[in-house]
């Protein structure tokens, strides 16, 4: 009777280990994973080892697990068949079924799944030591199965399950609310485009290349940006963009009749498609502040300085000079005025 006891509590330790192993390793996330190996202690260099070629341990536990059901079954069997005699081994099956189910799989796996960080990293080296020796075994397995493994290996994570997973966190107070919205706003950086953060055209303050400091003066000092463009003959003809400082320092220094164009700086132009994180990067490796956006025609149809790519993750930015805060509110206004000034405005 002891014998039987003893291989009993064998059988049901073994299958809760491979239970409780397989679950723990399957529902940790691989960025926990990743995250755990920095430490760079054994037992999570291994779970990382093991999460890179989840399929071996995986089988070696499944055959181990099986090895304990069925083995251990046969052997159990023959034993209680000889204390108990062919009237209650019936009885005793049905028990120790009962008992395979309950502490051999559905509390293991339950606790598995629960604990899974504290339990892959407790089974992460038994684990990996255990598909070392099952070499030879899980080889053949694989051989097998290879025809039905086959097929494009799925990404880690996405975009929306990293938006999810901030809000989630944000939920449960693990990340503050500042820093969930921050994460949402960063992925906007891929979905807008320049046409949607530029200030239009019309409210566009410019100056003749080919006109002096005096003529000048009051364009200059009443213009709330701190840069403007030059231009030719016309808006589409930008040749350049001057610094409102500069040309206000020039003109206390005493030269009104030096010409705007001498002050210009080179301007960059990118097309309307751009996106806000491509124009982000322009921005860091050209060190300009301010990139004129041109329509399919070649037009000019605003400007997209680094305030507005910022804005984007930050929110609106308003300083002291700030008057007017959404300019394309502001020139989708003015249009509706001056289509119906016009006689235009649709039905």
């Amino acid at each position: 009777m002891l014998q039987l006891f003893i291989i009993i509590i064998l059988i049901l330790a073994g299958s809760a280990f491979c239970a409780a192993a397989e679950t723990a390793l399957l529902a940790i996330s691989p960025l926990k994973v990743r995250q755990l190996a920095h430490s760079r202690k054994p037992a999570a260099i291994a779970l990382s080892r093991i999460r890179q070629r989840i399929n071996r341990p995986i089988a070696t536990i499944v055959i181990l697990n099986n090895i304990f059901n069925i083995v251990g079954s046969i052997i159990i069997g023959s034993l209680a068949a000889n204390i108990f005699g062919d009237t209650w081994i019936g009885i005793f099956s049905a028990f120790f079924t009962l008992l395979i189910i309950l502490f051999g799989e559905i509390f293991p796996k339950t606790l598995g799944e629960r604990y899974a960080e504290t339990l892959a990293l407790l089974f992460a080296i038994p684990v990996q030591f255990l598909t070392f020796v099952f070499t030879p075994i899980v080889w053949f397995v694989e051989r097998l199965t290879l025809p039905f493994m086959k097929g494009k290996k799925l990404p880690t994570t996405n975009e929306a399950e990293i938006r999810l997973m901030a809000s989630i966190g944000y939920q449960e107070g693990t990340i503050e609310d500042d820093e969930a919205e921050m994460i949402q706003r960063v992925f906007q950086l891929n979905d807008l485009n320049a046409a949607a953060l530029m200030t239009p055209r019309i409210l566009l303050t410019y100056l003749h290349g080919d006109r002096t400091f005096a003529e000048a003066k009051a364009d200059i000092i009443a213009s709330t940006h701190t840069r403007m463009l030059v231009i030719e003959d016309s808006i589409d003809r930008v040749v350049g963009v001057a610094l409102k400082d500069e040309l206000l320092t020039a003109l206390i220094e005493g030269n009104p009749q030096q010409k705007i164009a001498n002050l210009m700086r080179p301007v960059r132009f990118v097309p309307e498609t751009i996106r806000a994180d491509r124009l982000l990067k322009e921005f860091q490796e050209t060190h300009k502040h301010l990139v004129v956006v041109l329509d399919e025609y070649g037009g000019v149809s605003g400007v997209v300085t680094l305030e507005d790519v910022l804005e984007v993750l930050t929110g609106e930015i308003v300083d002291e000079t700030d008057k007017i805060i959404d300019l394309q509110e502001v020139a989708r206004q003015k249009r509706k005025r001056l289509l119906k000034a016009t006689g235009l405005e649709a039905e």
